[in-house]
């Protein structure tokens, strides 16, 4: 199943001088609880007003200030996690721009984590403790020639053009702190007979006392 954006770009930024407390962490800072994609990293400076109270102005001179490689550095740490913290050195490998005062900018985005079942397999969606399931989409069937495809025949797989949205698994985890669910064709129907089938679910973890708005 492919990922959907459920929030804007979030945006997260620590001065220099926050860096020698100890690592700097990358948490995400809304009430649903998804996976980290990181969009973009800079270690450096793109401008004057980032990180600028109380530093002289030769100092913020240079905006055209990045050290290579920080974008990877993040995406090989974070990308998939729920909370990642990145220790400072892995950025800090040598200074870009010396004399100027740097600062570190990440923007993430949090998609869904996806969880598949396979066909006549009990599903089990879970979240931390304080936190309840909130479905963003399901479907059962098939989209794809590999996903629940070992020691399957040819012929039970070759469909990929079957699959229904289905509503079941929201009704029954929405709210929920976890969730069983079995794929089945009693409980979803069969939209394609002869074909094997797998229930895939996109959900993310909130908080129980906050609401999510889309």
């Amino acid at each position: 199943m492919a990922h959907q954006k459920v929030t804007s770009d979030i945006k997260s930024q620590q001065c220099q001088n926050h860096f020698s407390s100890g690592p700097v962490c990358l948490f995400l800072f809304h009430p649903d609880s998804g996976v980290i994609v990181v969009q973009s990293a800079l270690y450096g400076r793109a401008d004057r007003e980032t990180c600028s109270k109380g530093r002289p102005q030769q100092e913020l001179n240079n905006v055209g200030c990045s050290q290579q490689g920080t974008l990877n550095v993040l995406k090989t740490r974070c990308d998939g996690k729920r909370v990642c913290e990145i220790k400072t050195n892995l950025v800090r490998i040598s200074d870009p721009c010396r004399g100027i005062y740097k600062y570190l900018e990440t923007t993430y985005t949090c998609n869904p984590a996806s969880h598949v079942t396979c066909e006549r397999s009990m599903g089990r969606l879970q979240c931390d403790q304080g936190q309840v399931i909130f479905v963003y989409g399901a479907h059962y069937g098939r989209r794809d020639q590999t996903t629940c495809s070992r020691h399957q025949r040819t012929s039970a797989i070759q469909n990929v053009a079957c699959s229904i949205p289905v509503t079941q698994v929201a009704q029954r985890c929405n709210g929920q702190n976890s969730c069983t669910v079995k794929a089945n064709n009693s409980v979803f129907g069969d939209p394609c007979a002869g074909t094997y089938k797998y229930l895939e679910v996109a959900y993310i973890c909130q908080c129980k006392w906050l609401t999510l708005y889309t």
